[in-house]
């Protein structure tokens, strides 16, 4: 019989803690006895891997629980204060942060609205965020476990920007800045990426293996989720869906290119559409709240624009669809405020435009998270990427 090497030895053990920790953070308040009889470990193992979690201070003993005969069991259950993680939603016109513990669920959050978009203010803005946040985190063993930014724009897998066309940056590189300033493990992603992870961990696509998550906000952004692993690229910038090109003479893109899709189908387009500043009082700004309040009194002019809109997203999610046959198309950021107005459009789009092979159409989702799923989603990249390098999650 083969011997096992040190290095299979350490493997195995860092497979069976993994499975242990998993099985209690998903399933806990579980016993020992439990664990090994569902996981097929040995009771030795189980406990060997149970005390040094808790000593870790991964999980702990809640008390007991029911016995069926003979001494009662002792309940264990994940530690999800043993940390905290930051998400931030870094928008065109916004900074969204969330303090989050090791579930997901948000501590504290706060939210500021950008006045510019130069480099510098932005990044001022964002170090302010993140040390509030610091601050605001209660005590824990491990304090803060890591950041997650969530950007609009092109991230490559250096995780550097390497283009966010409605901020006007290029070739810029916020991670090292923000380690360097607060020493914190810090991970940078693109904002629709992190909203399709956060929807599928947390909301809408739960439990759902092929998902396509669309940030609709100033800009439009795709998430893309096949077999339950995010789909980045060959060299991470896939899911740029809002520069799809409808319009062959189109406008002019800030990307370079003619007649994106978020020309048409963006919060910028609903703003910019001239007949809405028609149809709005001078005195009013045109703001979110401002349209929603119009569209709710029913307003004829903004409820056309609506419906311009909604048919704009039908359009550029046909081709979606003929690309990717997704289970799921969950549609979020700031323009999922408008579900009420939009879904009306954009079925009847779907409806007329797919193919008679598209009998059972993806079912389309608004935001379970609202404005959170992309600051939910940093947080969570941040968690485990810390889990990981404890090696309490198989990756």
């Amino acid at each position: 019989m083969k011997t096992l090497q040190t290095g299979d030895q350490n493997l195995m053990k860092q497979i069976n803690k993994a499975i242990v920790f998993t099985y209690i953070r998903d399933k806990g308040p579980v016993s020992r006895a439990q664990i090994s009889k569902d996981s097929g470990l040995n009771k030795a193992t189980v406990s060997t891997m149970v005390s040094e979690l808790i000593t870790d201070s991964f999980i702990y003993e809640i008390g007991e629980g029911q016995s069926s005969g003979g001494r009662k069991p002792v309940l264990l259950y994940f530690n999800n204060h043993a940390g905290y993680s930051i998400g931030i939603d870094l928008g065109v016109n916004y900074l969204l942060g969330v303090l989050t513990d090791l579930s997901g669920n948000i501590v504290e959050e706060m939210n500021i609205l950008l006045e510019n978009i130069e480099y510098d203010y932005v990044l001022n803005e964002l170090f302010i965020m993140i040390e509030s946040l610091i601050d605001k985190a209660p005590k824990s063993p491990y304090g803060i476990v890591g950041i997650g930014i969530g950007v609009p724009g092109m991230v490559n897998k250096d995780e550097s920007i390497l283009l966010a066309p409605n901020l006007k940056w290029k070739h810029v590189s916020i991670k090292e800045l923000v380690i360097t300033k607060f020493n914190i493990p810090t991970k940078i992603e693109n904002e629709a990426n992190a909203g399709a992870y956060g929807e599928q961990l947390y909301g809408a696509g739960k439990s759902i293996s092929n998902l396509i998550y669309l940030s609709i906000g100033i800009g439009i952004g795709g998430g893309i989720i096949i077999n339950n692993k995010l789909y980045t690229g060959s060299s991470g910038i896939s899911g740029e869906m809002g520069h799809f090109s409808i319009e062959a003479n189109g406008k002019k893109c800030p990307c370079g290119n003619y007649g994106c899709w978020e020309l048409y189908a963006s919060e910028c387009a609903l703003l910019k559409e001239t007949e809405l500043v028609k149809a709005l009082n001078e005195s009013q700004d045109m703001t979110i709240d401002t349209l929603i309040s119009n569209a709710r009194n029913g307003n004829r002019k903004v409820l056309q624009v609506l419906n311009n809109i909604g048919e704009y997203i039908g359009f550029g999610l046909t081709n979606i669809i003929n690309t990717f046959n997704p289970e799921m198309i969950v549609i979020g950021n700031r323009m999922a405020r408008f579900e009420n107005w939009l879904t009306n459009p954009i079925d009847r789009v779907l409806t007329e435009r797919l193919s008679t092979y598209h009998k059972n159409i993806p079912t389309i989702r608004f935001s379970a998270l609202g404005i959170y799923s992309s600051a939910l989603g940093a947080s969570s990249f941040a968690i485990s990427k810390f889990l990981n390098e404890h090696k309490v999650l198989n990756k």
